[in-house]
């Protein structure tokens, strides 16, 4: 292992059990092209449907709320 993917694993571990899980996904599907899709349950696929939907009237997050979130994570 890298000395940078080191030090990226060192900061995963400080994040929360369920952003790390996601970020697991994200690097199983770059580095395992014959991943299997993930199933998602009705009630996620309704968020992610809402969510689109909510982009599409252009109902965004104020970018200062983004701004404060990042600044809490960083």
């Amino acid at each position: 292992m890298t000395k940078l993917l080191e030090e990226a694993v060192s900061k995963l571990r400080a994040l929360p059990e369920d952003d790390q899980d996601a970020l697991a996904v994200a690097i199983f599907s770059m580095a395992d092209a014959d991943l299997s899709p993930l199933s998602i349950d009705q009630e996620t696929r309704a968020a992610i449907r809402e969510g689109i939907e909510q982009a599409r009237r252009g109902e965004f997050v104020p970018e200062e709320k983004i701004e404060a979130i990042w600044s809490r994570r960083l």
